[in-house]
């Protein structure tokens, strides 16, 4: 048995293009910007880049979805990989590896606002860990908080 899960969060790197098959299942593919980090083994400098990872997600909710997307929103994603491959019209073998969505959580609001205020109880440190992450934590509630 394997594992094929995966979990993403980043900027759209485009708007979603939706379309839909001749039978009429519809279809919403994104891209999605992942920062991460490696030092420069030259400078000994940490250095910033982007892996792009294209996205697809199929169904009903593909339309609803695209609704509230567009470049630059921040999404959390929960998918898997898969791998297709293709002979492209030159007569060439084409492939790609790309995430199929099965939950996508929006963390900018419709009308690009900032994220919600940090949850109270939240230590600092943890707090900038989240935000360097570009993950909004969630309240945490402790045992002397618990009403049993």
């Amino acid at each position: 048995m394997g594992i094929n899960k995966v979990l993403i969060a980043g900027n759209l790197t485009r708007d979603p293009e939706l379309r839909e098959t001749p039978s009429g299942f519809q279809v919403l593919n994104f891209g999605v910007a992942v920062n991460d980090r490696k030092k420069n083994q030259s400078t000994g400098q940490w250095e910033d880049y982007a892996n792009f990872v294209d996205c697809a997600m199929f169904g009903n909710r593909a339309a609803s979805v695209s609704r509230f997307l567009g470049k630059g929103s921040k999404v959390a994603i929960e998918g898997k990989l898969r791998w297709s491959q293709w002979e492209a019209q030159d007569g060439g073998k084409r492939s790609k590896l790309e995430v199929v969505v099965d939950e996508i959580e929006f963390m900018t609001s419709r009308d690009g606002g900032q994220q919600p205020q940090q949850p109270q109880g939240m230590q600092q440190g943890t707090a900038q860990a989240y935000a360097a992450m570009g993950v909004q934590p969630q309240a945490v509630a402790y045992d002397d908080e618990i009403p049993f």
